[in-house]
């Protein structure tokens, strides 16, 4: 068995870690300070520097205009960019894996636009009454001549502000067997941004509400087919979920160096913080949980490569969210008890982490959303499915 990154996943960590450090690092206080409003001319000039490192649309395929990197490769990129905070990470652009099932006018009109950077959409899933639950879901598609009509709202649409179009999950007929998923273009008539709430996290992007009032599009923007929603929306989460695992990582490992760093210089009663048990036993048990986390997220991306059973991989890929999220929120937590005082000041990349964090135990299926999946696995495969190694 071969653990080594080969060279070409080395160069892409690389080429990622100087991209936040030098790219995304910078930014944070700036966007701190700005309450997550940068001015258009530097979103502008990031965006063109993500082409420039070679970073746009690393998660779809060379043929679409984008980067073609391994599940794994995906992993060690989002990684490095986990460690920037406020959703800085964000500014790298990734089409939803979704578009890959589109027609081959989506594809022209959507998917490659977007890999380039000359279009960006997003998701919008979550209502007022349906969150892990789709089957609550009451945005209706109701056939219009030769489209549809869509009414419903939508709430947390990430990135909205950055976006041109979205990509809606409806119930076609209202009937919960029928989930569909539709490309709106947001300037659509009947398409309105109700409000844009402000999160405990500061991000570069909004989390807006939406509603949609008979929203007309062309059946050529029907995404799948009717009934077929649900499923490509199971394929993005499998990816969604592994990046959220990713990024955790990277901010633990962000805020774990900052702490040792400090646990090394501070001094207190004539010797460095960390000599003391209840410092040093902190450090010890972030760098564990970190590492098992490390050994966990590269496993089930690697597994995902090798084109391993879907459900299997699904089932896999709900205890990575769960794991490094779980992880994340205990490691920054530590961190911060190691840095004091400090480690509260926002101008502190550990605070700010902090904040960041929370919310990777809710969005894409929350904590407890991942151990009701991950007990049904059991039930249905055994335990093995977790405990053995296939």
């Amino acid at each position: 068995m071969d653990l080594n990154l080969s060279t070409a996943d080395l160069e892409i960590q690389a080429g990622a870690r100087r991209f936040a450090e030098e790219v995304l690092f910078p930014l944070e206080i700036p966007l701190e300070e700005a309450h997550g409003d940068l001015p258009a001319a530097v979103l502008a000039e990031v965006k063109r520097k993500v082409v420039e490192h070679g970073l746009n649309a690393y998660n779809q395929s060379k043929e679409y205009g984008g980067q073609g990197f391994t599940i794994l490769q995906q992993v060690l990129c989002q990684e490095e960019l986990g460690k920037a905070t406020s959703g800085l990470w964000g500014t790298v652009w990734r089409p939803a894996h979704p578009l890959r099932s589109g027609s081959e006018w989506q594809v022209d009109h959507y998917l490659k636009p977007s890999c380039a950077g000359a279009r960006r959409g997003c998701f919008a899933i979550t209502e007022p009454g349906a969150g892990s639950d789709p089957r609550q879901v009451k945005t209706t598609a109701v056939k219009s001549g030769n489209g549809w009509a869509i009414n419903g709202e939508k709430w947390f649409v990430t990135a909205l502000d950055a976006s041109d179009y979205v990509i809606v999950h409806a119930h076609v007929d209202g009937d919960p067997d029928k989930p569909t998923l539709f490309l709106v273009d947001k300037n659509t008539d009947g398409f309105e941004i109700r409000r844009t709430p402000k999160f405990s996290h500061t991000y570069v992007f909004e989390h807006a509400e939406v509603v949609l009032s008979e929203v007309t599009v062309a059946d050529e923007q029907r995404l799948g087919e009717v009934g077929q929603g649900f499923e490509l929306t199971k394929e993005w989460f499998i990816e969604a979920r592994l990046e959220i695992a990713a990024r955790c990582l990277g901010a633990a490992i962000r805020a774990a160096e900052i702490a040792d760093a400090w646990a090394t210089e501070r001094q207190q009663f004539g010797h460095p913080i960390r000599e003391f048990q209840g410092v040093g036993f902190q450090i010890a048990d972030m760098a564990v949980d970190i590492m098992a986390t490390k050994s966990l997220l590269y496993r089930v991306a690697w597994e995902l490569d090798r084109e391993g059973d879907p459900k299997l991989i699904h089932a896999r890929a709900s205890a990575v969210k769960l794991q490094a999220s779980e992880m994340a929120g205990r490691v920054l937590d530590r961190a911060m008890q190691v840095l004091g005082g400090r480690g509260y000041m926002r101008e502190n990349p550990v605070e700010r982490l902090w904040r960041d964090v929370r919310v990777e135990r809710i969005w894409e299926g929350t904590s407890e959303v991942q151990r009701a999946i991950i007990e049904g696995q059991i039930r249905k495969r055994g335990l093995g499915l977790y405990s053995g190694w296939v």
